[in-house]
């Protein structure tokens, strides 16, 4: 389920400042990360009118309603203050106008004010908003920072898939969700991850049960959440199973509608197998990068092939 926004928890992450608003008006909800821009709603047109979304002032829209008379430009402002409209909020600092803080008041509305300017403050809005407010999914596994990287490490129960991201933690890299990942799609390509609050900084290690990784490891220790680029699946070591030995098959698994690269890890006694994701995540890099050990042995060998044939 998506979850809900309130406007003072909009206040807090972007620093707004509240120009006018008591404690009703800040708990009001955001159902939408759209953002509207009243430009023909200054001048009467309503038949379209946003009336869920934040409703957003610039130096356009200011500037035209100071060319308004007072009582028009306060019959606007009111016919702005929809049941459902979360807030008002103007950018660069401009000062509100007293009719908008006048309907806001009689609407129980905030006025919300921000310097910096109107396109960068529309784009850390929407961002912000469609995370929070994006539908969730929950995947069962352990998201980890191996390198800047999201590796997301699935496998059967008891396989060891906490016992190998401790390791990784202690190895320098970064735990973002253990046993269950919340994720959504942040657009059509790309997959964020984050842990349940209830798991938040949290690892279980079956013998010793549950430890707080940030209170034993540090804060550089742990990530609130992480874009998903690769999956490893951890899977027993079965003896006449034939494993891929080159890395020439690309499979991948869909992860809230989004297709990610995966690579299988047969996992057996010996094998140590944060050490193996470690390389997988930077030889998965490599081949972002262009670089492919897989292509260059391939064409080595048929150089190889067509040299021997030559020669014969």
């Amino acid at each position: 389920m998506a979850e809900m926004v309130k406007v003072s928890q909009l206040v807090e992450k972007l620093s707004l400042e509240i120009v006018t608003g008591d404690e009703q008006s800040l708990n009001r909800v955001i159902v939408t990360g759209d953002i509207s821009r009243p430009g023909l709603e200054l001048t009467g047109y309503f038949n379209y009118y946003s009336h869920d979304r934040l409703q957003l002032f610039g130096s356009k829209e200011i500037s035209f309603a100071e060319r308004m008379m007072p009582e028009e430009r306060l019959m606007i402002m009111r016919r702005l203050c929809s049941e459902d409209m979360p807030a008002f909020i103007i950018s660069r600092g401009l000062a509100a106008p007293e009719e908008m803080i006048q309907a806001a008041n009689e609407h129980g509305m905030a006025v919300l004010r921000s310097p910096i300017s109107t396109s960068r403050l529309l784009g850390e809005l929407s961002s912000y908003l469609d995370g929070r407010l994006a539908p969730r999914t929950s995947v069962h596994g352990v998201l980890v920072d191996v390198y800047g990287l999201g590796v997301l490490i699935q496998g059967d129960s008891g396989i060891g898939k906490s016992e190998t991201a401790l390791e990784l933690i202690k190895r320098g890299h970064r735990l973002i969700a253990d046993d269950r990942v919340d994720v959504y799609q942040q657009d059509e390509l790309t997959v964020i991850g984050e842990p349940p609050k209830i798991l938040e900084h949290l690892i279980e290690i079956r013998g010793i049960g549950i430890i707080d990784v940030m209170n034993l490891f540090g804060a550089s220790a742990v990530r609130g959440s992480m874009q998903v680029q690769l999956a490893v699946y951890l899977e027993a070591w079965a003896k006449d199973k034939k494993y891929d030995r080159l890395g020439s098959e690309d499979t991948s698994v869909e992860i809230a509608e989004v297709g990610i690269p995966q690579i299988k890890i047969p996992v057996k006694t010996g094998r140590n197998v944060a050490i193996i994701i470690e390389v997988a995540a930077m030889n998965f890099r490599a081949k972002t990068m262009g670089f492919d050990a897989t292509k260059t042995f391939e064409e080595r060998l048929s150089r190889l092939i067509e040299e021997n044939s030559g020669g014969q």
